[in-house]
């Protein structure tokens, strides 16, 4: 049981070193932002249906009553990234990843309204520190500064993402998580129809590579990877983990887009950083002791 515990915390920390290349795709994709999604979105789809087709799972929903929960989570999930993207387009991808990562805080404080169990005051200070790294790192409060706008569209952004990780929880974690993904972007998929119109999606042939890479390695395995998660772990378990994602995004902005971090960044993420290695140690401490 211990093994497996550790095999499921490996597999979230894939899910987040996976999920986290949105930064730089993001920052770097030259197409308008509800164009990436719904591209992402498409992708992703095709790669979720051929990975759900080859392991023959079942895509059937098996109750009505589920169908108005995944759409609203795939809602919240479309807002979520929409609002990301153009945060990191506003500032930049340390600035718009540690913003949204904010969203520990609001899941430990929303989860016990949602699943009905108890505050858990230790996660409660852990998202605390991923705050006080993300104020380390944000500049002066000025609305006509990009950066600023950008890091208040990453915090509205994780408000969306901490509610539909919250909605999946409670009302459909039963579901396999790559068959929630499939039916998550398919809706996001029509409901972005019109952008393509509006918009536009000329430069598509130049930017194939990148959003293939955000559909399949992004898309596809992160986000179901880490919908499986929630399975074996709570939301705010999942969601500190996943606070790593800005260290591993940070590091390949510097790589890619010669995004050079300052000292504050430097600070900032290694709060955040600290935040995941005692969560890490504590989840495994409550699950040996569940066994015991």
């Amino acid at each position: 049981m211990k093994n497996q515990h550790s095999n499921q915390l490996l597999l979230l920390t894939l899910a987040t070193l996976l999920i986290s290349t949105s930064g730089v795709l993001g920052k770097f994709i030259n197409l308008p932002t509800p164009v990436i999604i719904w591209w992402r979105c498409v992708l992703g789809a095709v790669f979720l249906f051929a990975f759900c087709k080859y392991k023959k799972l079942n895509i059937k929903i098996n109750s009505k009553k589920d169908i108005p929960t995944v759409v609203t989570s795939a809602l919240f999930l479309g807002t979520h990234w929409i609002t990301y993207f153009y945060a990191l387009k506003l500032s930049n991808v340390a600035l718009g990843m540690l913003s949204l990562f904010t969203f520990p805080v609001i899941t430990a404080l929303l989860e016990p309204f949602f699943i009905k169990s108890k505050f858990n005051f230790t996660h409660i200070i852990l998202g605390t520190i991923v705050l006080i790294g993300i104020y380390i790192l944000a500049p002066d409060f000025n609305f006509e500064n990009s950066h600023v706008k950008g890091v208040l569209l990453g915090l509205f952004s994780a408000v969306c993402y901490a509610l539909r990780n919250l909605i999946i929880k409670k009302h459909v974690v039963h579901y396999n998580g790559s068959v929630l993904m499939l039916y998550q972007i398919i809706i996001l998929s029509v409901v972005l129809i019109p952008f393509l119109f509006i918009m536009g999606t000329d430069n598509i042939e130049t930017q194939y590579p990148f959003v293939i890479i955000l559909a399949l390695f992004t898309t596809a395995i992160g986000h179901s990877l880490f919908i499986r998660s929630l399975k074996y772990f709570s939301v705010s378990t999942a969601s500190i983990i996943g606070s790593s994602q800005p260290i591993f995004g940070i590091v390949m902005a510097y790589f890619f887009l010669n995004e050079i971090p300052t000292i504050n960044t430097f600070i900032g993420g290694s709060l955040i950083l600290a935040t995941v290695i005692i969560e890490s140690f504590l989840s495994k401490k409550e699950k040996n002791n569940e066994e015991l």
